[in-house]
């Protein structure tokens, strides 16, 4: 029988063991500076093509202000990032990734294959598609 009173504390155990592959990989690679959880910034970062606003990579990584703003600043300090004002708005600071930023696309994206791969193992694509939309659920009731 499965045990599903537990599943906050097996998402957790999920979490610290994709962040520890993640981690190891990059400790490897001799990449310094970077965590896991700095992941879901770097990615929306590597897509774009021009300075972002901060508040556009909240929107879009969905982590809160601070977070985000901790995590480009030791972004920053480690030469990925360099952050500017807006020329129209003082309330507006644009971020954008510098040439070593983008110089950790292919190993990100080697990383990133690597950790799904661990993450699903042989699991099916119409399972990996389902477990999502689960997840999604999880995410919504909590967010009630």
């Amino acid at each position: 029988m499965v045990d599903v009173n537990g599943i906050a504390g097996q998402i957790g155990r999920i979490r610290e063991k994709a962040n520890a592959l993640v981690e190891d990989e990059l400790k490897r690679r001799n990449i310094k500076g970077i965590v896991a959880a700095h992941g879901h910034v770097l990615a929306f970062l590597l897509r774009q093509k021009r300075p972002v606003a901060i508040r556009e990579v909240v929107e879009h990584v969905r982590r809160v202000k601070s977070t985000v703003t901790v995590t480009i600043r030791t972004l920053e300090r480690h030469g990925y990032v360099r952050k500017s004002p807006s020329e129209t708005d003082a309330r507006v600071t644009y971020v954008e990734l510098t040439a070593k930023g983008r110089g950790l696309q292919k190993d990100f994206e080697e990383i990133s294959e690597m950790l799904r791969s661990r993450l699903y193992g042989d699991m099916s694509e119409k399972d990996r598609e389902r477990l999502v939309k689960q997840l999604d659920g999880i995410e919504e009731n909590l967010s009630q």
